[in-house]
């Protein structure tokens, strides 16, 4: 039997968007399912109760739609899926790059070859408290920026980390001002860089 994956969606050559690899090619498989409910998640998992159609589909079938050389795992939350690793060395064997884009509420042992996008929600949900493994392994930190407050909450996080390039997202809903406070917080932390969904600027998917 195929390993079998629960899918929410997938699309091909669109433009990564977000962090360290902004506006190259990318096909995105965004996985079913996230708990954390984040107020603004642009992918309907912002309420607990959430209903949002998903399919299971096998991980050879999602292989032989691709058409990007790099292929971003996002969600809803990639790490509760058991099959997250297979799907990731699938991906690596058929000489794909992989990114994965998380939360970083839960833990899997992946390939060292993939790079993690670390955006965290603890300071949205104490729930969901980024995993110790997560503050080594990721490859890009990515704090979304709402009320300014995020980075004195990551604080003592970012400084055991200072080799992780943080790059800071503006919240899109609320952009008219979050977008000034977001550069009001690179002048005071000029190694950081901004994040600006440059997919929704440019109306792609």
């Amino acid at each position: 039997m195929q390993v079998q994956i629960p899918i929410h969606e997938t699309f091909q050559n669109t433009i990564q968007g977000e962090g360290y690899w902004t506006g190259i090619l990318v096909d995105f498989i965004r996985l079913y399912g996230c708990p954390v409910s984040c107020p603004w998640c642009d992918t309907g998992y912002a309420e607990v109760n959430y209903q949002i159609p998903y399919v299971k589909r096998s991980i050879s079938e999602l292989l032989a739609e691709l058409k990007s050389r790099r292929v971003v795992i996002s969600g809803g939350e990639p790490f509760i899926q058991k099959n997250l690793p297979d799907l990731v060395q699938a991906l690596l064997e058929t000489g794909k790059d992989v990114s994965i884009e998380t939360s970083g509420s839960f833990w899997q042992e992946i390939s060292q070859q993939a790079w993690i996008t670390l955006s965290p929600k603890q300071h949205i949900n104490p729930k969901y408290r980024v995993k110790q493994e997560f503050w080594h392994r990721a490859n890009e930190l990515k704090i979304v920026i709402s009320t300014g407050k995020e980075l004195d909450f990551y604080q003592d996080f970012l400084s055991d980390n200072t080799n992780i390039p943080v790059f800071l997202q503006p919240e899109w809903n609320e952009r008219s001002t979050t977008i000034p406070l977001t550069l009001k917080l690179l002048k005071q932390k000029p190694n950081y860089r901004i994040s600006l969904q440059i997919h929704k600027l440019i109306c792609v998917q």
